[in-house]
């Protein structure tokens, strides 16, 4: 009897753990994914499919956050986010020497365009690279060390007690109760124009970017507040283009490594 319920009050334990580190949660991370797949060369298709030994995207795309548990990959957890004060920029405020999320997807690129890396190694660093391209389309993973991205900005989703964070890594996509091939199907149609406008720019920019949509959400939320279907009403639009432009530029990304 004691044996099965230390075995329950470990599973407990770990599907907490997961939880309460997933970004964009599992379905927001599998929509890019899925999207990016759309927007993949044919090249890059095939030479992904080699790496990852068949598998999808949507699949590896939560890689980075299933391995957080294990301690061998504890100096890859600040690679999740970049925090900076909002009087500042990510140029002007002083770098953690152990790395941050900008840091890690150049990072990810170079062990994926270097010709001696084994085929282990650039499998992994192709799952982080899937992974972090969706935080860094997270806004509050571009956010501020003081409230550690939200994690500490308190507010009641529903008038269940969350905090900032959580409501923009999953509760928002939870609540919309659509599945991640759902929401990659149901993407906005973009013309031509409006495509070639989200390809462009650096991942600089689009780190700036995530930057001015967090400003926005703290300048729009107080802590405490009671946020629900107004707040769904706000920002459901702001998130599913943030999985559209996550998954169109990870396949920008993809098909400059692969060709």
């Amino acid at each position: 009897m004691r044996a099965i319920l230390f075995l329950f009050l470990m599973l407990f334990s770990n599907v907490f753990v997961f939880g309460a580190v997933d970004d964009w949660g599992r379905t927001g991370h599998r929509a890019i994914g899925e999207i990016a797949e759309k927007h993949l060369s044919k090249k890059a298709k095939r030479q992904i499919a080699k790496l990852l030994n068949g598998q999808s995207l949507a699949f590896v795309s939560t890689y980075g956050d299933e391995i957080r548990s294990d301690d061998q990959y504890r100096k890859y957890a600040p690679w999740h986010y970049v925090n900076f004060p909002f009087d500042s920029t990510y140029d002007e405020h002083p770098k953690s020497e152990k790395g941050d999320l900008y840091v890690a997807i150049h990072k990810c690129m170079e062990v994926l365009k270097d010709e001696n890396a084994s085929k282990d190694k650039k499998a992994f660093h192709l799952k982080l690279l899937v992974h972090f391209v969706g935080d860094l389309h997270q806004p509050l993973h571009v956010g501020m060390a003081d409230d550690r991205g939200g994690n500490q900005f308190q507010v009641q989703w529903f008038n269940k007690g969350t905090n900032l964070h959580r409501v923009w890594d999953e509760e928002i996509i939870d609540s919309y109760q659509m599945s991640y091939s759902e929401l990659a199907d149901n993407r906005a149609v973009l013309s031509e124009t409006q495509l070639e406008a989200v390809k462009s720019g650096t991942v600089k920019d689009w780190m700036n970017e995530s930057r001015a949509l967090c400003i926005k959400i703290y300048d729009t939320t107080n802590k405490g507040d009671k946020l629900g279907y107004h707040y769904m009403y706000d920002y459901v639009p702001v998130v599913r283009s943030q999985l559209q432009k996550g998954g169109i530029r990870l396949a920008v990304l993809l098909n400059e490594i692969f060709g």
